[in-house]
């Protein structure tokens, strides 16, 4: 009887959350790749389903990176992912109702 697991993953192979931080809706994780020692920033909208990631380049930048992810993300056209506007659920439409119905 064989005892392997499908959906294990080596230490190696998980990346390690060298910074966390949450508020207002968003998480911003800096992770670092032991087996190729990228740093990567990811960063998750919870109020959208919005989210996004970045490669860090080096220590230096990858902190800059983590704390301004929005500006680094612009600046080099990474897409901002939103599954609300995606799947059609902005919220353009409750604005326009509730304004009309001061009218």
């Amino acid at each position: 009887m064989s005892m392997s697991r499908d959906n294990s993953s080596s230490p190696a192979e998980m990346p390690t959350e060298l910074a966390h931080r949450a508020g207002d809706g968003l998480v911003v994780l800096l992770l670092w790749n032991r087996a190729d020692g990228e740093l990567k920033v990811v960063v998750d909208d919870l109020r959208t389903g919005g989210s996004f990631e970045l490669a860090a380049g080096d220590g230096k930048q990858a902190l800059d990176a983590f704390h301004h992810p929005f500006a680094y993300a612009a600046a080099r056209g990474v897409a901002y992912r939103n599954e609300a506007l995606q799947e059609g659920k902005s919220g353009a439409p409750e604005a326009a109702a509730s304004t009309s119905s001061l009218r």
